[in-house]
């Protein structure tokens, strides 16, 4: 009998990814379900890079085992890739070829193709079928890359900042074709991103890498329930001081009132205090700011 642990689509035990003296990577943890989208967010530098190259085969863990589907990846690469999709960050073809051929081309290489999805997709994103790849438009690019990467219908889709560099359409494009594929498939992916607003909606799951280390792995919605955001006006006598019992992650005051994010109970009921829905980029800012001071 197979156990849960050996059809997880991702593992990561302890991986570290070491450059000389520095440290990229260090003990990171986490696990994603079947049918899952895990968000991977973190700052520039924060080590996301290295961690999908590893859990991509491109790159050997220094230390630690990043496993797909029960395989270790590093030394199952060849037959772990058939269940893969990737949209790389740089959207990436041979710059002659037409969208028309790639899709040929592409086609001719899995036994579980789906032309008509490939088809249908290409032509939501209103992407010219003759015009050369290196002709088409950065958000073009990307798109096309998405519908590639579907066309196999892999198990496991990872998409490395699929929508930098796009307009507000484009995203919107991108983030409708993910939706639709996993109400039909669902398909597990692991992303990348800056863009929170977007994903917000799309993430079953949040890990924060900062400086190596995975600062947070939780459900999005567990992340909320713990975190309260609160504001006062300048009119309100309320003590910064008196929101230690809430364990403030990040306040400040000034002339126009104040605001935090508090970590513990419900604040609710505190004279002055007024309570708002917290957006994932506000959490982020506030739990990477934190770990700024600490570190």
């Amino acid at each position: 009998m197979t156990s849960q642990v050996e059809t997880l689509p991702i593992a990561c035990h302890q991986v570290g990814v070491r450059y000389g003296r520095t440290q990229a990577l260090n003990q990171a943890s986490f696990q994603v379900e079947p049918g899952q989208v895990y968000a991977l967010l973190g700052r520039n530098g924060s080590g996301k890079t290295s961690l999908v190259r590893c859990l991509l085969g491109h790159q050997k863990p220094t230390a630690g085992r990043v496993e797909l589907f029960g395989q270790e990846v590093w030394s199952a690469r060849q037959t772990l890739m058939h269940r893969v999709g990737v949209v790389a960050e740089e959207p990436d073809a041979p710059p002659l070829m037409t969208t028309r051929q790639l899709v040929r081309f592409c086609g001719s290489l899995y036994p579980t193709w789906d032309q008509a999805g490939v088809d249908q997709r290409l032509g939501r994103f209103r992407i010219p079928m003759d015009l050369p790849f290196g002709r088409l438009s950065r958000g073009q690019k990307g798109q096309v890359s998405l519908a590639l990467a579907l066309g196999p219908k892999p198990a496991l889709l990872v998409l490395d900042d699929p929508t930098l560099g796009l307009d507000a359409v484009a995203r919107r494009e991108v983030y409708d074709e993910l939706l639709g594929e996993l109400g039909e498939r669902g398909t597990t992916v692991l992303i990348t991103t800056h863009d929170l607003a977007g994903i917000e909606g799309l993430a079953d799951r949040i890990g924060i890498l900062h400086q190596g280390r995975l600062l947070v792995d939780a459900s999005l919605e567990d992340l909320k329930a713990r975190h309260r955001k609160v504001s006062w006006a300048p009119t309100q006598a309320v003590d910064p001081t008196d929101l230690a019992p809430f364990a403030p992650l990040w306040s400040r005051t000034g002339s126009l009132g104040g605001e935090a994010i508090l970590t513990q109970g419900d604040p609710s009921q505190v004279p002055g205090l007024q309570v708002h829905p917290l957006s994932l980029e506000e959490l982020f800012v506030a739990l990477v700011g934190e770990a700024e001071v600490a570190s």
